[in-house]
């Protein structure tokens, strides 16, 4: 019975999304959505050729000689500045949820270059020397700031 009810819900969903994508207002939906998207590509391919046409490489290259390879290099430890800091903030944040003596959703967790922020408010000076420690402890900290606010219950 549960398989057949089971089948039964698939091909209502079938027929609900086929219906909806033959409409009229699904197609327009869909056609929109493919023309913004053929028009954000072409404006990429163009800024792209603009840049990296064969004539600006020829003269930066003749003048400075290595202006690409600074270039990606910089691009490069910028998105892994990016994902280390994304990475620190969820490890700190996690550590923080983890522990069930600390309000973990009133406290804000941001990381810059290894230097974790934290702000919001707890109920103790005791809960904030905890969730420095807990950032603290965190591996790629480099520094911990707290602006946090003690706000008793």
């Amino acid at each position: 019975m549960k398989i057949f009810l089971t089948f039964l819900a698939g091909v209502l969903v079938g027929i609900a999304g086929h219906w909806y994508f033959t409409q009229p207002r699904g197609q327009a939906n869909l056609a929109d959505a493919e023309s913004r998207m053929r028009e954000g590509a072409s404006h990429v391919g163009r800024s792209l050729s603009d840049t990296f046409s064969s004539e600006n490489l020829k003269d930066e290259m003749a003048r400075t000689g290595k202006v690409i390879r600074e270039k990606s290099q910089q691009a490069g430890a910028a998105i892994a500045d990016a994902t280390a800091n994304a990475r620190t903030t969820a490890a700190v944040k996690s550590k923080l949820v983890q522990d069930s003596g600390l309000a973990a959703f009133k406290i804000d967790v941001d990381t810059t270059e290894g230097v974790v922020t934290l702000s919001g408010t707890v109920a103790t000076h005791e809960e904030i020397a905890r969730a420095m420690k807990i950032a603290w402890d965190t591996e790629g900290v480099h520094k911990v700031v707290s602006t946090l606010q003690v706000k008793p219950k």
